[in-house]
């Protein structure tokens, strides 16, 4: 058995996905240059006002109550995607037979998602899912399949052996779609005229003619149009092997100068790449965000006009977050940019596929990384990875999730800075503050068997933790035979007494074959201040000659 999956009005159904708030709206598509563009698609409540393709814009703005849109290569693109998603998802031999038509193989797909009927509605559905209102056909043939697909609105399941009957209704016209027309080597409005003329308006006549002799008159093509008609011809499907490409766009009528409807717009998006990505059953590790940015240079005076308020009228808590810096006057800089392309990558620690998140983390990456010009056109994409599996321990409390722990870095990041959020990572040197931030991620932590040492718990529980001072406290030492004897803290007068007790100097040097080359020596000393005693850490910088605490033990 053979399914197609066909787009009616393509055109159309790719700005609806784009905009699904126009669908009870009459709506247009339109293109061409100025001033001669014209009308080339239009949805049902358009035609009933009478906008028909063929006519000009201008005819169509005539009428209040039509949406206009141009046409968009980049939103059909991103339509034919999804419905290769779509196919790719039932089933592993798909032919991508024109921009709003796929063709699946069925065999062996009975065992894992039913009979015909089961098939056909979880096709249908998948296909809602991922903002499609396909026309779905299963027949024995993939030809049948396609002309039932294109004829029959709906889901329509046409039993073996009974091609004939059913297709014997579809008007003639539906033979000659663009694909088949380029296989014909006749013109297709020449055939069509002939069958015309010969009273011939739908397929149940053309699959009653006596075979030789409208080969006689029409040769080879007119005995495989009748093939077709009676659901009789067989082929075998070329199957595409697509990459895994998860791409949405969307080109903006008017520059976006706010964060807030971009958030909208990249609500949607991300919406639309999750749908796929689960219909692959895939999630994604990396977003990448492409902004094109309009060539504009200057400067916006009207604050009403980009939505700036100035701070005599509002607080800066409700001004609305502009996509570039403005000036305490309320007025908005439009940057001067050669490079039209803004260019974010989030890098996530595990696989997700939560749109919610992903929309968030774009927000706060983009609070702190404005664009900084208007926004003309908007493109997301999506490396597809493995989804994490995860097996909760029964006896284990519930951890935090991966996804809010890192919702929850970047909120700490967009107040503190990027630079100051991570994990410490200690560098290969020996220097007491050689270590780096980096990026932190989450790992599972691995129980190894240790055997048990009383002597080493006993040593481990007297072993104290150095709280370090930043910035280190400046000290002034008084020597004895080069040893400390005393030492106080101009800024902390409690950190003051005689040393009852050292241990040291251990001395560290190194990087000296670079600018930074430090040398430094170190005690562990206690500090008698009255009756308290204090222990601290004490390091004498060599090449600075300056004395400081650099901390204490707990």
């Amino acid at each position: 058995m053979f399914a197609c999956i066909y787009i009616p009005n393509f055109s159309v159904a790719a700005a609806l996905r784009a905009e699904p708030e126009l669908q009870a709206r009459p709506l247009a598509i339109f293109e061409g240059k100025p001033p001669l563009e014209k009308i080339i698609a239009a949805n049902e409540p358009a035609v009933k006002l009478g906008i028909a393709p063929g006519i000009t814009k201008s005819q169509a703005e005539l009428c209040s109550e039509l949406a206009l849109r141009p046409r968009s290569s980049l939103q059909e693109a991103s339509t034919h995607a999804a419905l290769l998603d779509c196919a790719q998802s039932f089933s592993p031999c798909v032919e991508d037979s024109a921009c709003d038509t796929a063709l699946l193989d069925l065999r062996g797909m009975a065992s894992l998602f039913g009979s015909i009927h089961n098939i056909s509605r979880a096709i249908s559905e998948r296909a809602i899912a991922l903002g499609l209102q396909a026309n779905v056909a299963i027949a024995s043939n993939s030809d049948a399949a396609l002309l039932a697909a294109r004829g029959f609105p709906g889901i329509t399941v046409i039993p073996p052996g009974k091609e004939a009957e059913q297709l014997g209704s579809l008007p003639i016209e539906v033979l000659f779609s663009d694909r088949i027309e380029r296989e014909e080597k006749q013109s297709a409005d020449s055939l069509l005229g002939t069958l015309h003329r010969w009273g011939i308006r739908n397929l149940r006549p053309l699959a009653a003619l006596p075979a030789i002799a409208l080969s006689e008159r029409l040769g080879q093509t007119g005995l495989r149009l009748q093939q077709l008609a009676r659901g009789e011809a067989s082929r075998t499907l070329v199957p595409i092997e697509a990459p895994l490409l998860f791409e949405e766009a969307v080109e903006l009528e008017h520059p976006i100068l706010l964060l807030e409807p971009l958030a909208f717009l990249l609500n949607r998006l991300l919406e639309q790449l999750c749908a796929r990505l689960g219909s692959r059953a895939l999630a994604t590790q990396e977003l990448r965000l492409t902004l094109e940015l309009s060539n504009h240079v200057g400067i916006e005076d009207e604050c009403d006009h980009v939505g700036i308020a100035s701070e005599s009228n509002e607080s800066s808590s409700e001004r609305p977050r502009s996509l570039a810096a403005p000036d305490g006057r309320g007025r908005l800089y439009v940057q001067d940019s050669r490079q039209t392309k803004f260019v974010r990558s989030l890098s996530l620690p595990l696989p997700m596929l939560d749109p919610k998140v992903f929309l968030k983390l774009l927000q706060l990456d983009l609070n702190a990384h404005p664009p900084g010009a208007p926004i003309i056109k908007i493109h997301l994409s999506a490396e597809p990875a493995r989804p994490r599996l995860a097996q909760g321990g029964l006896f284990l409390p519930p951890s935090p999730e991966p996804e809010k722990l890192e919702l929850t870095l970047a909120r700490i990041a967009g107040m503190v800075g990027e630079q100051k959020v991570g994990a410490l990572e200690l560098l290969d040197t020996h220097h007491p503050e050689g270590f780096r931030m980096r990026r932190f991620v989450a790992e599972v932590a691995r129980k190894v068997p240790q055997k048990k040492n009383p002597d080493s718990e006993e040593l481990q529980s007297a072993i104290t933790a150095l709280r370090r001072f930043r910035p280190a406290l400046r000290a002034s030492v008084t020597l004895q035979n080069g040893q400390p004897a005393r030492v106080s803290c101009p800024k902390r007068k409690e950190v003051q007494g005689e040393v009852l007790w050292k241990a040291g100097p251990w001395r560290f040097s190194g990087d000296w074959w670079d600018r930074e080359a430090w040398s430094r020596d170190e005690w562990d000393l206690a500090l008698k201040n009255g009756e308290a005693v204090s222990f601290y850490r004490l390091v004498h910088d060599v090449l600075g000659g300056t004395w400081f605490l650099e901390g204490t033990y707990d």
